[in-house]
């Protein structure tokens, strides 16, 4: 088997390593007006889609005349969806099928900031045909906690997984410990009838853990609990032979020890993600015999840590397939016939990743395909393979053309020691692509990967600007091996800063920057080190944008308005950020707030007044110290906006201001 995965991995990616040749020779920007900063910024107009386990439908998210997001469900051959789920002031904000018959969804409001109103998902049952009905999980602060057909469970209750039953009517749902805060980081886990609304709690494996995750086997039995007791992680699995709880391990969950679990196949295999002692984690099976895991992983992928999802068919009792992330989105099956579907999507749709989707329960020869690029937002369509026919069911939005896109180049540079940085560059579609104003965009986190081949509206409405734009990620981002992440450890303001200042240098060598006119940008982390790269390196970075970023570390351990968890504040900041006594020195020199005197260039300050992530008092702080010693400071508040501006009306404002301050400070000469 696992000559046969390696075989279809190497002939995807090279599938799509010639798709992305192709896109870069092909795409031919066309000449049109200045494109609005709206359009790139709306609400996507069709987000998701997903057949029924039967094949025989497929339920979508879409938005109708008032930019209301609804749920529709289209039988296939038919034209038409039927709108089953729609709200006057509330949007759907997801959806799963429970079984061919039956959905459940939550809502939101995305016309309503995080400040405004505090408002729970909640989760509705209906029937595909739009009958019966049920509100299970309320959107407001509940005591209520015996359960009974006409009582709604509080408010932090969210799905986790159906029953995989057949024509069950159950899904699994986890609930917070603590009804009155958004910290849940433990879960109670319960059994819920989407018709008549009764529960069943689910015995822990050990009464006084904290479990913060649960996973599902395919026959609707939780197998694997994990459960955090300070900073050790202990993996428990219920044992199909005895049908008793059982420990399996015990790591550090702040290090690279530990296993992650994924995926319950149908026939019984439990599927992890490790590093088992190597750079890059990869997906392997756990051996539930011997109590450990395999030694020859599944799936590996070279340079890079898994990141992806498995496709399976409960039909067939196998997987077959996974989608993955290298460089770009791939799909690698294990299965003959998906072989030869992927290869006909392809051929039929060159310039895209083409994502397919399956019916997990039914025959069906439609499938689902998701086609994106780096200049295509997105477009859902079905394709059958009896008639050799699209159906074309929405785009994400309609309002940007691809033609006028520009494309996103995923590449590599040298830190100054030697160590390898992912980025990702962007250059205008019209020009030379030589001599530009540059925008370094760092993504937030940290510990994440920020880069992708996708369509990114900040890129490419910067890019629209004439501006070229450069993503790193810098050492201690994820997703790229354990010693590029191990590498940020304690690095804030540091090695991790440099990483940014030589990519602009690497930007200005290749010959793609102005070394003139180059500004420093991002948000959360992004912010902070925006901050610091002004700090820095000021005869680099002539200018710098920061929303909603960190300017000081002491302030994230010290603020109370914080939705960060004691676990990470106690085990895993100290770790990977700095300890507040061991560390005391660092953390003051590599602090923004501490070092406000040291800017003297622009800077653009944005931040939300209800963000939890990074409450305001970090950026209020810093600007009461900097527009001391800088008269050339922009602030802008918006009061009911959170980690991150989410009303089209504050976009719009944010990203106009930022227009003209680039304009005004490294713009076209």
């Amino acid at each position: 088997m696992q000559e046969v995965i390696k075989l279809h991995f190497w002939k995807i990616l090279f599938a799509v390593i010639a798709l992305t040749c192709g896109m870069t020779s092909t795409a031919a920007p066309a000449e049109t007006k200045t494109i609005p900063i709206e359009n790139f910024f709306k609400n996507s107009q069709f987000s998701y889609a997903q057949l029924a386990p039967d094949g025989k439908s497929i339920a979508m998210l879409m938005a109708n005349k008032e930019d209301r997001i609804t749920l529709g469900v289209l039988e296939i051959g038919q034209l038409q969806p039927r709108i089953i789920a729609a709200y006057d002031i509330r949007d759907i904000a997801n959806f799963h099928w429970v079984n061919s018959d039956r959905l459940v969804y939550s809502l939101k409001n995305t016309k309503s900031a995080q400040g405004e109103k505090f408002y729970g998902p909640g989760l509705y049952a209906v029937n595909k045909d739009g009958t019966k009905r049920l509100h299970l999980v309320s959107h407001t602060e509940s005591t209520i906690r015996v359960k009974k057909a006409d009582e709604l469970l509080p408010w932090n209750t969210f799905f986790l997984d159906t029953a995989h039953s057949g024509n069950s009517a159950d899904i699994f749902v986890i609930q917070g410990n603590d009804i009155y805060s958004s910290k849940n980081d433990s879960y109670d886990l319960y059994r819920l009838n989407t018709v008549t609304g009764n529960t069943v709690l689910i015995p822990r494996p050990e009464k006084t853990g904290k479990v913060s995750q649960w996973l599902i086997d395919k026959t609707g039995v939780p197998r694997i609990a994990k459960m955090i007791d300070g900073p050790t992680a202990h993996l428990f699995y219920k044992d199909a032979k005895t049908e008793e709880w059982r420990k399996l391990l015990s790591y550090s969950w702040a290090t690279s020890a530990g296993v992650s679990p994924l995926f319950f196949s149908p026939d019984g295999d439990l599927y992890v993600k490790a590093n088992l002692g190597k750079d890059t984690a990869s997906v392997y099976r756990f051996d539930l015999q011997k109590n450990q895991v395999d030694p020859e992983p599944v799936i590996s992928l070279k340079g890079y840590d898994f990141n992806g999802s498995f496709v399976y068919s409960a039909n067939q009792k196998k997987i077959l397939g996974m989608h993955y992330e290298m460089s770009m989105a791939g799909s690698v099956w294990f299965d003959d016939v998906m072989v030869q579907h992927q290869k006909k999507i392809d051929d039929l749709l060159p310039y895209t990743i083409n994502q397919m989707s399956v019916a997990t329960d039914g025959t069906s020869n439609t499938v689902l395909v998701h086609s994106f690029s780096d200049i295509n937002p997105g477009i859902w369509q079905l394709y059958d393979f009896d008639t050799d026919k699209f159906t074309r069911l929405g785009y994400a939005q309609p309002g940007i053309n691809p033609d006028q896109m520009s494309p996103k180049e995923m590449v590599h540079y040298k830190a100054r020691d030697g160590m390898d940085i992912p980025a990702s560059l962007t250059l205008p579609a019209k020009g030379s692509g030589k001599n530009l104003p540059l925008i370094m965009l760092v993504h937030g986190g940290p510990y994440v990967r920020g880069n992708h081949w996708d369509w990114s509206a900040d890129a490419q409405f910067l890019a629209s600007r004439g501006y070229a734009v450069l993503e790193p990620d810098y050492r201690g981002s994820t997703g790229y091996g354990y010693k590029h992440f191990n590498a940020g450890m304690k690095q804030w303001g540091l090695a991790m800063q440099d990483d940014i200042a030589d990519g602009a240098k690497w930007a200005i060598a290749q010959g793609y920057a102005d070394p003139q006119r180059i500004c420093i940008a991002g948000a959360s982390y992004g912010g902070y080190a925006t901050l610091m790269g002004l700090i820095k390196d000021p005869d680099l970075f002539r200018c710098g944008v920061d929303w909603v970023g960190v300017t000081d570390i002491n302030l994230l351990y010290d603020s109370h308005w914080s939705d960060a968890s004691d676990e990470w504040k106690f085990y895993g900041m100290p770790v990977l950020v700095g300890d507040q006594i061991k560390d005391a020195e660092q953390l003051k020199a590599t602090s923004p707030l501490e070092n406000a005197a040291s800017i003297k260039q622009p800077l653009l300050l944005a931040y939300g007044g209800a963000d939890r992530r990074v409450p305001i008092a970090h950026g209020t702080k810093f600007y009461n110290a900097v527009k001391k010693t800088n008269p050339n400071v922009e602030w802008v508040e918006y009061s009911e906006e959170g980690h991150g501006f989410y009303l089209l009306k504050n976009k719009v404002d944010f990203w106009t201001r930022v227009e003209k301050f680039l304009d005004q400070n490294i713009g076209k000469k």
